[in-house]
């Protein structure tokens, strides 16, 4: 007995520092959910074919209408399941929902990292809500073929917040609906501008780093505004989701983080920045590619105030980037950047999976 106790911890213990070993240069630390992979099987009288039977039949979780315990791969009936991030996942049919209690600080910044992918339709939505926070992520465009892996933002407002996923969506097949097959979490530390930037988070390096091995790097949802944007101090104003990209996976032009523009103009990046009226200011940027395949004649549009700057990049897919800078005079005290990529790019090895130009090290600060 004691032999299989110590076995366990050992067991766990490793998989506590390999989850770390890959992470130790980031200041914020990350955790699995309580069965955050859905490893911990059910028990089989739990279990009718792949439905959980009953409230409590997911270890951990509490689940609420049709909610399916799956095995990643071939399926009966010809669907194929990725589950990227180990061998099992849940599938949430028409209106079921899954949700766990966790123990968070009150009013720290969080991101929920998870690998979510649909499943049947092309209008697949998640819907993932934290008192009295809610939002839907669109799942209809895939932009890796393995499963993609999300990151979605909240500010905790009390010492215990209820996780949910529920899938709105009433499909003719009720069983269709979002896979999800992995939950972890983030703490955040928002980031300041300083005197000689006026950009917060300028680098991209406090964001939604990959914690598990997520090789695709993770999607930025549409619509998020900077209180609880996952990439810290950036709004995702766009119909499409951006992608954050690290350094053990891509190519960064500098330090571990760096944004992908994923989807052309659908995919943009803003900030909205305080100036003073009149006064002119040098936005100084970075692009490059990530070593990923994604080559082709690129362009990064970046609009600042009344300003545009327009950066052609040509990619051979070798990790190169460069620096392009411009002059605006703002016209108010707020003023708001934006950058979007103005083609659409796929990979050479992978035309399913959307790739794009890197954004690195965004410099805006008065000129003498």
């Amino acid at each position: 007995m004691a032999g299989t106790f110590i076995c366990t911890l050992f067991i766990t213990l490793l998989f506590a520092t390999s989850a770390f070993a890959n992470v130790h240069h980031h200041r914020s630390p990350e955790v699995y959910f309580q069965n955050g992979n859905f490893e911990e099987k059910p028990n089989p009288r739990y279990l009718k074919k792949t439905r959980l039977i009953g409230k409590h039949a997911l270890p951990k979780w509490e689940i609420n209408g049709l909610v399916e315990y799956i095995s990643g791969g071939p399926q009966p009936g010809g669907m194929y399941f990725p589950v990227t991030h180990g061998v099992h996942a849940v599938r949430l049919g028409n209106e079921a929902s899954i949700s766990q209690t966790i123990k968070v600080k009150p009013g720290q910044w969080y991101a929920l990292i998870l690998g979510a992918t649909r499943t049947c339709a092309q209008d697949e939505v998640l819907r993932i809500s934290v008192p009295s926070q809610s939002g839907d992520v669109p799942l209809q465009t895939l932009y890796s073929l393995n499963g993609d892996v999300i990151a979605w933002g909240f500010k905790a407002s009390s010492s215990a917040a209820k996780v949910t996923f529920h899938n709105p969506g009433v499909q003719e097949d009720p069983t269709c609906g979002p896979l999800l097959d992995a939950v972890a979490i983030r703490e955040f530390y928002p980031p300041m501008p300083t005197k000689h930037n006026l950009v917060k988070n300028p680098g991209f390096e406090e964001g939604p780093f990959p914690i598990f091995n997520s090789t695709n790097g993770v999607l930025l949802p549409p619509k998020q505004q900077d209180l609880v944007s996952p990439l810290p101090g950036w709004i995702i104003e766009s119909l499409k989701a951006i992608k954050f990209i690290d350094s053990n996976h891509f190519q960064v032009p500098f330090g571990h983080g760096a944004v992908e523009l994923v989807a052309g103009k659908e995919s943009a990046i803003a900030q909205i920045l305080r100036t003073v009226p009149n006064k002119v200011y040098n936005m100084k940027f970075t692009i490059g590619d990530g070593r990923n395949g994604c080559h082709g004649s690129m362009m990064v549009e970046a609009f600042a105030a009344k300003d545009t700057l327009k950066v052609p990049f040509k990619s051979v897919g070798k990790g190169a980037f460069k620096t392009a800078s411009f002059n605006f005079k703002a016209v108010s005290d707020r003023t708001r950047i934006t950058f979007y990529s103005s083609f659409y790019h796929t990979r050479i090895d992978d035309f399913g999976s959307l790739c794009g130009p890197v954004l690195d090290q965004v410099i805006v600060s008065p000129v003498a």
